[in-house]
């Protein structure tokens, strides 16, 4: 039975298009039993599992996989394959458990387990739990929807799940992709500190203003790569959000899903915007309450990003709304985002994912971790500033402005 999982799993580990090796790849303890890689539908989270699987079918053939002492589990390891990955939407599991499939893994010699759309198996959380507990020298790591609940109200999964998030490409990334350049990431102290001869350093090698454009525009999502058009594939991956990352996970009446559409609409019309909740009930004909729980969901999801002031979160109204990244802002046909709108939502995508980002009443637009407050403008201005300011148009910064392609570096 085995022998059909792993024909496709060698195909798929052979057919995936990995260009660049994603900085997450070495942050997550792959010795953890039990891993969970959260992402955004359509930031590459199968090419992550089929990567980090090449990755161990390359160590085991090198004897690096296992660590000296481990001599035991490297005997064991010897009996059979030790990698699968397999998806979960394979019509096996309508009639055979996956803690069925995992003991005949496990048997046979396997050792890691690498599960694709774990939430389209019935009961997922607690047939994981039941693995993990069973079979102790399996090491499982599976792909979530970013609505999915693994460890807030999860009894089965709580305390023993390590959760990592998968992010769409920075711009260090992209610029790394497109240039074959290998440019290191920075932290947020040292671009305050030192974004002057960061960035001096990073344009001796090339013009990053070159590619930033393209980059606000498609360079998030990996399906710019493909050979099709990007804006159709975003739309399509924008629309299977909705209807399965927040319809069917979230078990919300197939119904209500043209209202959820006229609701991203609308963002998309008006982000970056205070919200209004009542003028938004009106438009998609709901309660408030509804309104800001179907708000909170396509934040969950990836789609939106709410900004709200310190020590403030849902269900409180936020103070500004954005989409997530700077290629679904560009969804729009109606009208063109304005170049600051563009820059404030790649400012606060760039940072929030491994720093606090806040609204604030002072003068500045926000303020990060509590202790910067920073702006970000278009232009570089006349006069100082006395706080950090983040510049679109900037190549390499004076005093305390700073070039926002900078802030692409953080990871």
């Amino acid at each position: 039975m085995l022998e059909a999982f792993y024909r496709i799993h060698d195909f798929l580990v052979a057919h995936s298009h990995t260009p660049i090796r994603r900085m997450l790849m070495d942050e997550i303890n792959w010795e953890d039993r039990l891993i969970a890689i959260k992402g955004a539908r359509g930031v590459g989270k199968t090419d992550f599992l089929l990567a980090r699987a090449r990755e161990i079918e390359q160590q085991a053939a090198e004897g690096t996989l296992f660590p000296p002492t481990a001599k035991r589990r490297r005997k064991d390891a010897s009996m059979g394959r030790i990698c699968l990955y397999v998806n979960l939407n394979n019509f096996y599991f309508t009639e055979h458990s996956l803690l069925e499939f995992a003991g005949m893994f496990a048997k046979s010699g396997g050792r890691y387990l690498l599960l694709d759309q774990a939430f389209k198996y019935p009961n997922w959380s607690k047939e994981l739990r039941k693995c993990h507990d069973k079979y102790k020298e399996l090491h499982i790591v599976f792909s979530a929807s970013p609505v999915m609940r693994l460890i807030e109200d999860n009894r089965d999964l709580g305390g023993i799940v390590k959760m990592y998030n998968l992010r769409g490409f920075s711009f260090r990334e992209y610029l790394n992709l497109r240039t074959g350049k290998h440019f290191r990431p920075f932290t947020l102290e040292q671009i305050l500190k030192n974004h002057v001869s960061l960035s001096q350093e990073i344009c001796a090698r090339v013009n990053p203003l070159d590619y930033f454009r393209d980059y606000l525009h498609h360079g998030y999502y990996p399906s710019f790569l493909e050979d099709t058009n990007f804006e159709e594939q975003l739309l399509k991956t924008m629309n299977m959000i909705l209807e399965i990352d927040v319809l069917l996970i979230k078990q919300i009446e197939v119904s209500n899903l043209a209202k959820l559409r006229k609701m991203l609409h609308q963002m998309l019309k008006d982000t970056p915007c205070a919200l209004n909740i009542s003028s938004l009930s009106d438009v998609i004909d709901t309660s408030r309450a509804t309104t800001m729980n179907y708000i909170k969901y396509l934040q969950d999801a990836r789609l939106l990003n709410l900004l709200y002031m310190e020590d403030k979160s849902f269900p409180m109204k936020p103070s500004r709304v954005y989409m997530q990244n700077t290629n679904l802002a560009y969804m729009i046909s109606t009208r063109e985002p304005s170049d600051q709108d563009i820059y404030e939502t790649y400012f606060y995508n760039a940072l929030h994912g491994g720093h606090k980002v806040n609204a604030t009443e002072r003068s500045a637009m926000f303020v990060v971790d509590k202790r910067f407050y920073f702006d970000v403008l278009e232009n570089l201005p006349t006069r100082d500033s006395i706080r950090p300011c983040a510049v679109g148009n900037l190549t390499v910064g004076r005093g305390n402005f700073i070039p926002l392609w900078l802030l692409g570096f953080l990871y």
